[in-house]
């Protein structure tokens, strides 16, 4: 009996399934990117280097510390935050919310409580081209334009250094 064809047939349908993997996960971001919620958010950057993955900036967000009354979360606990726009067009956090997530057709963003007791919301760390990452570090402001899910999950759309487009 001849099992090459069979391995053949087995190598197809895992290389297959990887590369539908990879479709699909990129496709979710993308649908995030199109079709979600743009908001403007305030960050504090640092400006690190890995030697494997090359420059990139943390982004820390004004919105990422917990308010008194959710202080005491354990880590790993999922927090979601109203958002609303202000006058400058940044948007502020107006209400935290644990459980599940408050459908009531507002706009929220979804944060898990990390090992320092602030919220991590996926986005904070941008990858930039190499030797260019000081131009956010020694910016006077930064914000972040992200897309938000209706779920509440963010991806970052672009990075805005000194009120224009970065683009080094």
């Amino acid at each position: 009996m001849n099992r090459r064809p069979a391995a053949w047939l087995l190598l197809a349908i895992v290389v297959a399934s990887q590369i539908a993997g990879l479709l699909a996960f990129a496709g979710v971001r993308e649908v995030r990117l199109i079709a979600g919620t743009e908001v403007i958010l305030q960050t504090a950057p640092i400006d690190p280097r890995s030697l494997m993955q090359g420059d990139y900036a943390i982004l820390d967000y004004a919105i990422a510390e917990l308010p008194d009354d959710l202080a005491d979360l354990p880590t790993g606990s999922i927090v979601y935050i109203r958002l609303a726009e202000s006058d400058t067009g940044v948007w502020q956090s107006t209400a935290h919310f644990t459980g599940p997530h408050p459908d009531d057709g507002r706009t929220y963003i979804r944060g898990e409580v990390n090992a320092q007791g602030r919220l991590d919301f996926g986005i904070g760390t941008y990858f930039v081209p190499e030797g260019t990452g000081h131009i956010i570090e020694n910016a006077v402001d930064v914000k972040v334009v992200v897309s938000l899910d209706r779920a509440g999950r963010a991806a970052i759309k672009r990075v805005l250094v000194d009120g224009d487009e970065f683009a080094p």
